[in-house]
C-alpha cells in the first residue's frame, strides 16, 4: 500500500509549496523509495492551457500531452521522472467529471452535492497514482492557501482520508510564513499560529510545520510554535531563504524533514539519502569558472515564471559547462532596426522565446536578423524557430511579405501556416499539438552533433508549422531542415549551415531538462556562447596590451 503526504500552505501564496514537496520527494527518492508528486489546483479552469502567462506563469506540458501547472516542471527537474495527466487536477476537472456522471445517470437520481460527491472524486484522484503499485509514496500539493473558499473541498477530502486510511498512511505538512519585522528586529509566529488554527478548524491537523523565514529560528521559537500548534518541537522545520531552489533539498536534509516524515508514516528508516551527484551539480552551479550573457527575447518579460523552464534549463546547462549564465531580458516590443545593435552587441548568445499572437513579432524578427548577420549564437524555440524562418525568407530569399498566418491571415507568402488538422478545430483549450513526438535527424548536421543520434523525442505545444512548400527554396540558400517528423514530414529543426551556431526547433526542449539530464540543445548553446565570449575577449587582448605599453 502506498503512503500519502499532503502539503498545504497558509498565510500567503508563493511560499514555495512545490519546491518543498519536490525537495522532500528528492530526499525520499535518494533513500530508495519510489516517489511521485501531484498538484491539485483550486481554480475552475480545466487546465492552465488557456490562462495568460502574466496571470499563471508558464503552462508546462507532459510527455502524454497534458497542459499542467508549472510546479510539475519542478517535480520533473528534481526527480528526473516523467509526470502525466494524472499528476495535475483542477477543480474544473473535478466538477466536469462529476457533472458528466450526473448527466449519465450514475448517481441514480440522488442530489449531487459538494459532500460527498465532489469530495469523493477528489479523494479518488488523490489516491489514483498510489493504487497501481508503482509508487511507495505519493506527495500531493494542495494549491492556494488555507482559508480560501475554493480550497475547502480539497481540505475536506484530506480530512476524510486521514480518517479513512490506516493510521500511519497519511502525513500532513503545512508550509507557513514567519515574517521578520525589521523595525522591531523580531520574528513573529502569530501568522503561523493563526494559519494552523484555521487548518485545524477544518478538522485537519498538521503533523509537520515548515516555516519559511528570512532569519534563523532559534529553539525557543520552535518550541513556541510547537506548543501553540500542537506538534512536537522536532516537527517544526526551518526553511530559510536560499540563493537557489536547488539548495532546498540539502536544507531539508539538515533539518531532517525526511526522517521526521518517515517516522510519521511508520516507515522503517532506510540508508542515508545519497545526494552525491546533486552536490556535484550544486558546486558547479555556485562556483562557475566564467560567465556568459545570453539575451532572452520575449514579450512576457514582466513575469519571470512565464519562461520558468527556459530559465531553469539555462541553470542546468550552465552548471554542465561550469559557467554562470546571466540571462538578459530583452522585451521584443522595444527592439527596432535603430537600436538593435545597442541592445544586443554585448550579448554572447540570443534565445528567441516561444509565445502566441502578433505583439512584439517584428522585434523578434529584427533580433534574429542581427544574430544571423553577426555570427552571434542563436537558438529559437517554437515561435522563435518560426521567426527565424520568416526572417530568412524576407532577408535572404527576398520574399518581402513572408509571414505566419497566425499574425497575418492575408499574407501572400505563408512561410508559417496552421497545421491541416488544426484548421477544423474550434475549441481553444487542450487542442494544440501537445506532448512528445518523434523527430528524425539528418546525419552530419549541427542537430546531429548536438544529440549524437538520428532519432529523438521532444515535447510540443503549437498549432502552426513551417510550410513545406518553401523548403526547397530554403535549403538551396543555406537554411536546412535538419530534423523531420517521420509521420507528418513536418520540419522540426531548422539550422543555417554557414553559421557558427544558428538553430531553431519547433518543439520545447526546455520541458525535458533536469538536473541529472540537462537538455542537449541548451548545453551546446551555452557552450557556443562561452566560445563566442572567449573569442571576443581574445580579439580585445592585443589592443589592451598596446594601451598598457
Amino acid at each position: 500500500m502506498a503512503k500519502y503526504i499532503f502539503v498545504t500552505g497558509g498565510v500567503t501564496s508563493s511560499l514555495g509549496k512545490g519546491i518543498i514537496a519536490a525537495s522532500l520527494a528528492k530526499l525520499l527518492q535518494a533513500r530508495g523509495f519510489r516517489v511521485t508528486i501531484q498538484k491539485l489546483d483550486p481554480y475552475i479552469n480545466i487546465d492552465p492551457g488557456t490562462l495568460n502567462p502574466y496571470e499563471h506563469g508558464e503552462c508546462y506540458v507532459t510527455e502524454d500531452g497534458a497542459e499542467t501547472d508549472l510546479d510539475l516542471g519542478h517535480y520533473e527537474r528534481f526527480l528526473n521522472i516523467y509526470t502525466s495527466q494524472a499528476n495535475n487536477v483542477t477543480t474544473g476537472r473535478i466538477y466536469q467529471t462529476v457533472i458528466d456522471k450526473e448527466r449519465a445517470g450514475e448517481f441514480l437520481g440522488k442530489t449531487v452535492q459538494v459532500v460527498p460527491h465532489i469530495t469523493d472524486e477528489i479523494k479518488r484522484r488523490m489516491v489514483l497514482l498510489g493504487n497501481d503499485g508503482n509508487y511507495d509514496i505519493v506527495i500531493t500539493e494542495i494549491g492556494g492557501t488555507v482559508g480560501d473558499i475554493e480550497s475547502l473541498p480539497f481540505i475536506e477530502a484530506v480530512r476524510q482520508l486521514q480518517w479513512e486510511l490506516p493510521e500511519g498512511d497519511v502525513c500532513v505538512i503545512h508550509l507557513t510564513l514567519i515574517p521578520y519585522l525589521r523595525a522591531a528586529k523580531e520574528l513573529k509566529t502569530k501568522p503561523t499560529q493563526h494559519s494552523v488554527k484555521m487548518l485545524s478548524e477544518t478538522g485537519v491537523h498538521p503533523d509537520i510545520i515548515v516555516c519559511r523565514t528570512e532569519e534563523p529560528l532559534n529553539n525557543d521559537l520552535k518550541k513556541k510554535i510547537a506548543l501553540f500548534c500542537n506538534v512536537k518541537p522536532e516537527a517544526v522545520i526551518e526553511a530559510m531563504d536560499a540563493s537557489t531552489i536547488y539548495e532546498v533539498p540539502l536544507t531539508m536534509l539538515r533539518e531532517k524533514l525526511d526522517i521526521i516524515t518517515l517516522k510519521k508514516l511508520n516507515t522503517t528508516l532506510v540508508p542515508e539519502a545519497d545526494l552525491k551527484n546533486w552536490k556535484v551539480f550544486l558546486d558547479k552551479l555556485k562556483y562557475p569558472k566564467s560567465k556568459v550573457n545570453i539575451g532572452l527575447i520575449g514579450k512576457y518579460m514582466e513575469l519571470q515564471d512565464a519562461y520558468k523552464s527556459i530559465l531553469e534549463s539555462f541553470i542546468h546547462a550552465g552548471a554542465m559547462n561550469e559557467v554562470k549564465v546571466q540571462v538578459i531580458d530583452v522585451h521584443s516590443e522595444s527592439l527596432n532596426k535603430q537600436n538593435v545593435k545597442e541592445k544586443l552587441e554585448h550579448l554572447d548568445g540570443l534565445l528567441v522565446a516561444p509565445g502566441f499572437g502578433k505583439r512584439g513579432i517584428e522585434g523578434k524578427i529584427i533580433a534574429v536578423q542581427y544574430a544571423r548577420e553577426n555570427n552571434l549564437p542563436f537558438f529559437g524555440i517554437c515561435l522563435g524557430m518560426q521567426m527565424a524562418a520568416i526572417e530568412f525568407a524576407r532577408n535572404v530569399l527576398g520574399i518581402e511579405k513572408a509571414h505566419s498566418t497566425e499574425m497575418d491571415l492575408q499574407t501572400p507568402d505563408p512561410v508559417i501556416d496552421m497545421m491541416e488538422e488544426q484548421k477544423k478545430i474550434k475549441k481553444m483549450g487542450g487542442t494544440m499539438r501537445l506532448g512528445a513526438y518523434p523527430c528524425e535527424i539528418k546525419p552530419g548536421t549541427l542537430a546531429h552533433r548536438i544529440y549524437g543520434k538520428t532519432l529523438i523525442s521532444e515535447r510540443h505545444r503549437h498549432r502552426y508549422e513551417f510550410n513545406n512548400k518553401y523548403l526547397d527554396q530554403f535549403e538551396k540558400n543555406g537554411m536546412i531542415a535538419s530534423g523531420i517528423n517521420p509521420d507528418t514530414n513536418l520540419a522540426e529543426i531548422l539550422e543555417v549551415k554557414d553559421h557558427p551556431f544558428f538553430i531553431g526547433v519547433q518543439y520545447h526542449p526546455e520541458l525535458k531538462s533536469t538536473v541529472e539530464k540537462p537538455a542537449p540543445l541548451f548545453v551546446e548553446f551555452v557552450a557556443a556562447a562561452k566560445n563566442y565570449n572567449e573569442m571576443r575577449n581574445e580579439v580585445k587582448k592585443p589592443s589592451l596590451q598596446r594601451e598598457m605599453i
